[in-house]
């Protein structure tokens, strides 16, 4: 019997269905670890294991609502395991006070621990998990190496786990959040269709809400684009909310992928959404709002992204629009950027030159012509020939493009761009696979020398 009155292997077999691509030794190891420890008479409050981290994380997933703050400061301060057995103990608010330091007062503990033991029940927790290995989610934790970093912005309401179906990697990679109203024009819906298939082109995961409007035309155009999205829903991961986005959702979990913090099962409320918006700005470098009203939740999630002192983007639009109104009254009050284009929004997201390898001044050298060329990682900018700079600026690194694909990009005869991808080839500032496609390497080419 474990420290939390469930069988061992009970909550191993659970744990293990919801970790399928971690290496939880502990887990593989644990039918014969618990016949060592019943065998030396272990104590159920012995120092925690990796394990009891990981019930613990799910049971808080129940007992708490997205970013209750108490809780948050709770576990911050003497962990997921001990705050779990407060509650279960019942434990008085002021010893959540003194653990806490002070942080939490009497009556805030007092509250939450009213509001978590209602939920205190071992059988939803088991039930929880159950249900996410049924429909092949994932749990995510801290420590996990695709837990997203920006997470931390929070400060002291993070999700204590993550729900994942779909590519977890893509948590690793840039991304920029694209939100706006559910009601949108079609003039909002254009907009977001070519900003995310814009940035898609440009290698950079889409996050949106799932939602229907702008939202959903995000997550179309980048699956339409072959690049990746992700989809933070409000609900249980095994709800795919709204009905009518199911099919687009369930493309979305099996080409980018879906995100939840609360249990499966659990519905999406006003309040779960407003929450929901948090992660979306925590997981962008940047959030752009296409289109939005004067009480649009997407403004909600604009409000996060400044509060966590990332950059906001706002598209606007026509002045007699009301679908546009929050866009205006939010650029005339908070310290937003004004945003048109694909590029604007990569200069917003990732630095002035809106290129995702950031330059190394360090690694500057004449190129073979004479001229200056610098390298940021992957090729060679040009200072004498601006074609060189557009060129490779529309190269990507993992999508291959043909040269008279790259010629409509540029806007320039496909006769010029053989003669560019020539000349880059010579640099290692653009590679032609063995599909005969175009590429810019990912990774450092070697320094072109001085010509002698």
């Amino acid at each position: 019997m474990s420290r939390w009155g469930i069988d061992d292997h009970r909550i191993a077999a659970a744990l293990r269905a919801v970790r399928p691509d971690h290496q939880d030794a502990f887990l593989d190891q644990l039918d014969e670890v618990a016949v060592l420890e019943q065998d030396n008479g272990r104590d159920a409050h012995d120092e925690p294991g990796p394990r009891d981290e990981l019930f613990a994380r799910a049971i808080w997933s129940v007992l708490v609502e997205p970013g209750d703050r108490v809780a948050g400061a709770l576990i911050a301060a003497v962990g997921v395991v001990a705050g779990a057995h407060m509650v279960i103990d019942h434990a008085s608010p002021a010893v959540l006070s003194t653990a806490t330091r002070g942080e939490i007062d009497a009556d805030a503990a007092r509250e939450g621990l009213k509001r978590w033991s209602e939920r205190l029940r071992a059988a939803d927790v088991l039930r929880s998990l159950d249900s996410a290995a049924r429909c092949g989610a994932r749990m995510l934790v801290p420590g996990d190496a695709q837990w997203p970093e920006g997470l931390d912005a929070l400060g002291d309401s993070p999700p204590v786990l993550l729900w994942a179906r779909g590519d977890c990697e893509l948590l690793r990679r840039p991304a920029v959040a694209i939100v706006g109203a559910r009601a949108a024009t079609g003039y909002g819906e254009h907009v977001a269709m070519e900003l995310a298939a814009g940035l898609s082109a440009r290698d950079v995961v889409v996050v949106s809400g799932g939602a229907y409007g702008i939202d959903g035309m995000a997550h179309r155009a980048a699956l339409a684009g072959g690049g990746a999205t992700i989809a933070v829903l409000a609900g249980g991961i095994d709800r795919l909310y709204p009905a009518g986005h199911e099919a687009l959702l369930t493309r979305v979990a099996e080409h980018g992928l879906l995100l939840s913090e609360v249990p499966c099962g659990t519905p999406p409320t006003k309040w779960r959404f407003l929450q929901r918006n948090r992660l979306i700005a925590a997981l962008a470098q940047a959030t752009v709002v296409v289109e939005a009203g004067r009480r649009s939740g997407s403004l909600n999630t604009a409000r996060h992204a400044l509060g966590m002192g990332r950059p906001v983007g706002i598209v606007p639009g026509p002045i007699t629009s009301a679908a546009s109104a929050g866009c205006h009254a939010i650029l005339r009050a908070e310290p937003v950027t004004c945003v048109t284009s694909t590029t604007e929004i990569m200069q917003l997201a990732f630095g002035d030159d809106g290129v995702l390898e950031i330059p190394d001044p360090s690694v500057t050298q004449p190129a073979l012509d004479g001229s200056s060329a610098v390298r940021d990682g992957s090729s060679a900018v040009r200072e004498g020939d601006p074609m060189h700079v557009r060129v490779i600026d529309s190269l990507r690194p993992r999508r291959g493009q043909s040269p008279s694909e790259l010629a409509r990009a540029v806007g320039e005869g496909v006769d010029r761009i053989l003669a560019v991808l020539g000349v880059l080839d010579l640099e290692g500032a653009a590679s032609r696979g063995p599909d005969g496609l175009w590429r810019r390497p990912a990774r450092r080419q070697q320094q072109v020398q001085p010509a002698s």
